[in-house]
């Protein structure tokens, strides 16, 4: 089951936070529901949308806006389920399969979130926000768990973003929210005519 994201904000590409199950494949976990429950109001404040990929959801939810509603109602999501429910009725909460053989194109450009870049695929959060700028959207991609992304799925991403620049490993839920408001940060230096910390991308 899927659902259709939000297009682009003011001539901006939009960010989807896709969150990677690399817990339990079967059985859904607290895990599971705190990482959805930190990530929709990170999500509200930074205009991006939700992916959760691979998650054991139910299979009588067909439907994000479902699967949204029955988190909304456990106690352990707590109130930001309502940020999740929010996103969900705005077409901006996504469920999907794990990645095989890549992503749905409309989510954008894919940037694998990691402490190890490969080499030739290294980005900055300025080389973000330039293809924000220019129009296209990117899918981030978050591994769930301590391992963070799989090496399959790093390979899936055209580019790799190591937040800290230094390669040092956050915990999930903290990149889940360093990440997009280092992005939005860099974004609202480049409207104003500043100029953050330069681009490493190796290419466009």
């Amino acid at each position: 089951m899927a659902g259709v994201g939000g297009g682009s904000h003011m001539g901006r590409g939009r960010m989807t936070l896709a969150l990677h199950n690399s817990y339990d494949p079967v059985r859904l976990a607290e895990a599971h529901r705190r990482a959805l429950a930190r990530a929709a109001p990170v999500a509200q404040a930074f205009d991006c949308n939700v992916a959760a990929m691979g998650f054991p959801f139910d299979k009588e939810l067909r439907t994000p806006l479902e699967v949204a509603e029955w988190l909304s109602t456990t106690t352990s999501i707590g109130e930001d389920g309502g940020a999740l429910l929010d996103l969900a009725k705005k077409g901006r909460f996504l469920v999907l399969e794990l990645p095989k053989r890549g992503l749905p194109p409309q989510l954008g450009t894919v940037v694998g979130t990691t402490s190890k870049p490969w080499e030739g695929r290294a980005v900055d959060p300025r080389w973000a926000a330039e293809r924000l700028a220019e129009g296209h959207s990117l899918c981030l991609v978050f591994g769930l768990g301590p391992h963070g992304l799989p090496k399959d799925v790093l390979g899936l991403a055209e580019h790799h973003l190591d937040v800290t620049r230094r390669r040092i490993a956050l915990e999930t839920c903290t990149a889940i929210g360093a990440v997009p408001a280092a992005i939005a940060e860099a974004l609202g230096a480049l409207e104003a005519g500043g100029d953050p910390s330069p681009s490493r991308a190796k290419g466009r």
